[in-house]
């Protein structure tokens, strides 16, 4: 129960911090801005490369998408969405827009996850780390043979932690279509991954 409250007061602390970030950057504060973009910008461009499969796109739809934000911040309104699922929903719609001209390729995101460090990787031995990255590259390569709606719905739900009201308001579907989406990426990886845990993977990935 302690924990749960400590927990809490945290999350409502970071609301409150970037709640006054945007409303310095609103003002004109430069480093409010800097540091908007520093914090969303490893979330951000984990969410396009999910979608989009590689370093280069994911860079150009994570600038698009945050330079759009900060540009458009008076645009965004707390009353009616977070500020992350606004994000998101532009991330989404930019990685949608990539998609459609470049036609991105089937892919494996097996050397991205080798070349970068985990920030949430509290460092096992050996053994237990090569065993950990196997099972999170074949849940990544899994995804791949998702359809693209699946795929987001998916990659929202277990690496993004959205709430399916907070997927159908990024991805623009009612939400039972969004519950489905995921229910149906879920079936599929699971008959793709066997006896693999893909959730405890999500979870060790973010």
């Amino acid at each position: 129960m302690l924990l749960r409250i400590i927990s809490q007061r945290k999350v409502d602390r970071t609301k409150m911090n970037l709640e006054t970030l945007i409303e310095r950057w609103r003002a004109g504060d430069q480093r409010a801005a800097e540091s908007i973009y520093n914090e969303h910008r490893e979330h951000t461009f984990r969410l396009a490369y999910g979608l989009l499969g590689n370093p280069e796109d994911a860079e150009e739809a994570t600038q698009d998408a945050l330079a759009y934000a900060l540009l458009h911040i008076h645009q965004f309104d707390d009353r009616r969405s977070q500020f992350t699922t606004w994000l998101y929903r532009i991330t989404v719609s930019r990685s949608r827009d990539i998609l459609r001209k470049r036609r991105v390729p089937t892919f494996s995101l097996n050397s991205w996850l080798r070349e970068r460090q985990n920030p949430t990787d509290f460092r096992p031995g050996p053994e237990q780390r090569a065993e950990k990255k196997e099972n999170q590259n074949t849940v990544w390569d899994a995804l791949q043979t998702l359809s693209p709606v699946l795929r987001e719905a998916i990659i929202l739900r277990h690496w993004g932690g959205r709430t399916y009201e907070e997927i159908a308001e990024i991805t623009n579907c009612p939400m039972k279509t969004a519950q489905s989406r995921v229910r149906l990426a879920h079936q599929q990886l699971m008959r793709i991954l066997g006896e693999i845990d893909f959730q405890e993977s999500a979870e060790e990935t973010r």
